[in-house]
């Protein structure tokens, strides 16, 4: 099964654009040339929150809002949420389903609207009772997925994830009744965090968010989290947008690039530096939005401040960068990676392209989309047959056959891919041996050690890790590990042809079993 000739029609015009909505401010900031940054923040307080808020969007940058839900709200244990709040009893986060809907409207009034949207962020594999209680307040942006946030995070079947994310895309999706615009951002892209390789995290992401255009929604966003490899993102960012434009393109969508989510530096300066280098990626990747992550992140939750600082740390690395001239043969501005609303422009090429990551991502979503028309059903399909797998995971549901390994310059490689239809389609020579204890370990703090290494190195601060501006293409490509004569990063080998995925039809579909 190659995975890549998937028969499916043709899908429709690109909607009008609503000038309303969380997408529609990202979409008005990429045509401006600004970066959007977005924080982690919620607090149980309605006081501190809304404070909280204010302080976002008062950052010197562009800004949208972030509430995020305590760990009761995300496992539907509103009781204990309820208990919580009458004894005065501390909470991860915003209880939006207990708090009083006028108390969170109140939070909202005079901050949330068109210049500054919020977006509701959970983690919850079960999460109906959250949209319904966001939806009540008047905001309708919000994320997540039914695999991304079942496998990692839940021990719920997937199949059950899958229908309650099917029934929860289309009370959002209700709202374009009544002129909202809606907008769901998967999760998909940051899979465990770390240690997942670009190809799974690229068909995780575009998968949901097919899901979600399958169920009624027209404004979606797709993730990434940054991994431990400038240039292996840059690809990956790149086959993202890529595959985002071919495959919904009559979905408003954007890519928005996650800080690096595994352990974080320690020192202030090198979760700095790390921070600086997910803006300049993001930028050079033609990614529309990023969450941001702060110098305390090692050691406690950040404070609004802290939060703040982060933000406009990050917009003015961003800045900064798309200042500079890129890396191309042309010498033009820094592509887009096909971030648009829609219009299938994903054609942008990046620096280093070609070393499989597209080939795998193609062959891991046509696998999937081979297995049923409704994409829901293809998804439980494809892990009971090991076709996703996600390595380290131990959700039942998952086949936990795959593994990875970490180069030494920082790329994650597939030591075992399973019984996923990607073996061969990734020229690197012998796979890695799987990682033991000891490695793993090693692996997971391979990006704190490099970060803070930096920081004590006053010569290394605010330059980004590998400087795709200013050093020689030669001394790039040693620097990653390409051998002597191989092709610059201006000129990317070529890889094995592929056929174009096409877009799956949006359906009226029953309940998905």
């Amino acid at each position: 099964m190659t995975g890549v000739d998937v028969r499916v029609a043709a899908a429709g015009a690109v909607p009008a654009a609503s000038s309303r909505g969380f997408g529609a401010f990202v979409a008005r900031a990429r045509a401006a040339g600004t970066l959007v940054v977005q924080p982690r923040m919620g607090m149980a307080d309605p006081l501190r929150m809304r404070d909280g808020l204010r302080a976002t969007r008062d950052a010197e940058a562009a800004t949208v809002g972030t509430i995020t839900l305590d760990s009761y709200t995300r496992t539907g244990d509103l009781e204990a949420a309820r208990r919580a709040l009458a004894e005065g009893v501390g909470l991860n986060g915003y209880p939006i389903a207990t708090h009083p809907v006028d108390t969170t409207r109140a939070v909202l009034r005079g901050v949330a609207d068109a210049r500054f949207p919020v977006q509701v962020r959970h983690g919850s594999a079960m999460p109906e009772h959250i949209v319904r209680a966001l939806l009540a307040v008047g905001l309708d942006a919000t994320e997540g997925g039914p695999v991304s946030y079942c496998l990692p995070y839940s021990r719920t079947p997937l199949r059950e994830a899958v229908a309650a994310w099917q029934r929860s895309c289309e009370l959002l999706a209700s709202t374009r009744e009544y002129g909202a615009e809606p907008h769901l951002e998967t999760f998909g892209g940051c899979l465990m965090g770390q240690l997942c390789p670009p190809s799974l995290l690229i068909a995780v992401s575009v998968l949901e968010a097919l899901f979600f255009r399958q169920h009624g929604l027209t404004s979606v966003s797709l993730s990434y989290a940054q991994q431990a490899d400038p240039r292996q993102d840059e690809e990956a960012l790149t086959v993202l947008g890529k595959l985002a434009g071919e495959l919904l393109p009559d979905v408003d969508h954007h890519v928005v690039l996650y800080a690096y989510m595994g352990v974080f530096p320690r020192s202030p300066g090198g979760a700095r530096l790390l921070l600086q280098d997910a803006a300049r990626l993001a930028v050079r990747a033609g990614a529309a939005r990023l969450i941001v992550k702060t110098t305390a992140e090692a050691h406690r939750i950040p404070t609004v401040g802290e939060n703040v600082r982060a933000l406009e740390t990050a917009a003015a690395a961003a800045a900064d960068e798309r200042s500079r001239p890129a890396l191309n043969a042309a010498g033009t501005a820094p592509h887009d990676a096909g971030t648009g609303t829609g219009t299938g422009t994903g054609t942008g090429t990046g620096t280093g392209t070609g070393t499989g990551i597209e080939a795998e991502a193609r062959a891991l979503i046509g696998a999937v989309l081979e297995l049923d028309a409704d994409v829901g059903r293809a998804l439980v399909r494809a892990f009971a047959a090991g076709y996703l797998d996600v390595p380290y995971c131990l959700h039942p549901d998952n086949a936990g056959r795959a593994r990875t390994s970490l180069a030494p310059d920082g790329r994650l490689l597939w030591s075992s891919v399973g019984s996923m239809p990607i073996a061969g389609l990734a020229d690197d020579g012998p796979r890695p041996p799987i990682l033991g204890s000891a490695g793993l370990i090693s692996a997971l703090s391979h990006v704190q050690r490099t970060y803070d290494d930096r920081a004590a190195d006053p010569a290394a601060l605010d330059q980004p890790a590998v400087d795709l501006h200013e050093v020689d293409p030669p001394a790039a490509a040693a620097a990653h590990g390409a051998a002597p004569g191989a092709p610059r990063p201006s000129e990317p080998p070529p890889t094995k042809p592929t056929k174009p995925l096409k877009p799956t039809p949006r359906r009226e579909l029953g309940p998905t079993t």
